[in-house]
């Protein structure tokens, strides 16, 4: 069986499989430009990206609202 092939992103020790590159869409929603920097920062103070804080914010919201 062929190996996934893996494809590194512009962050160092950050890899992204191609497929999960390309199963990948646009979300698009407007934020304040406060918001927007805040986000920002935060993400990059705890070495994460913003789309992988969006997720975990995401997903802690779901488990969080299932009460």
């Amino acid at each position: 069986m062929a190996e996934a092939k893996v494809r590194q992103s512009h962050r160092p020790g950050k890899e992204t499989s191609l497929t999960a590159a390309a199963d990948t869409a646009t979300l698009n929603f407007k934020v304040t430009t406060e918001f927007k920097k805040e986000f920002k920062g935060y993400a990059v103070s705890q070495s994460m990206t913003m789309v992988e804080l969006l997720r975990e914010g995401f997903e802690l919201t779901k488990q969080k609202r299932k009460q």
